[in-house]
């Protein structure tokens, strides 16, 4: 079951269009009363056959946040990578260009 948090989360997860990319602290400003962390723990916690673009949000330093165990890093990029997104040697993104402005 999810809770109220994660459902506006994760609602908000669902407005970034194609192409853009929010970050952990990004998401948590809009929802107001939690933490990027937080943020991270609803993202992890969407289901695998829902329509939330999970992928889309990232780390602050533009990058993919790694996760624990598995091989979530690669896929994500990837995802993003299909969407069009760009990143440098390092595994970054730039926020400048890609950022979602909440349009």
């Amino acid at each position: 079951m999810q809770t109220l948090l994660y459902q506006k989360i994760h609602h908000i997860i669902s407005l970034i269009p194609s192409g853009k990319v929010a970050t952990y602290g990004q998401i948590a400003e809009i929802v107001g009363g939690c933490t990027a962390r937080m943020v991270g723990y609803a993202t992890s916690a969407v289901p695998q056959d829902s329509d939330i673009p999970w992928q889309r949000v990232i780390n602050y330093k533009g990058g993919v946040s790694q996760r624990s165990s598995g091989p979530g890093g690669l896929l994500q990029q990837k995802l993003l990578e299909a969407e069009g997104i760009e990143f440098d040697q390092f595994g970054r993104t730039d926020l400048e260009r890609y950022r979602w402005q909440g349009e």
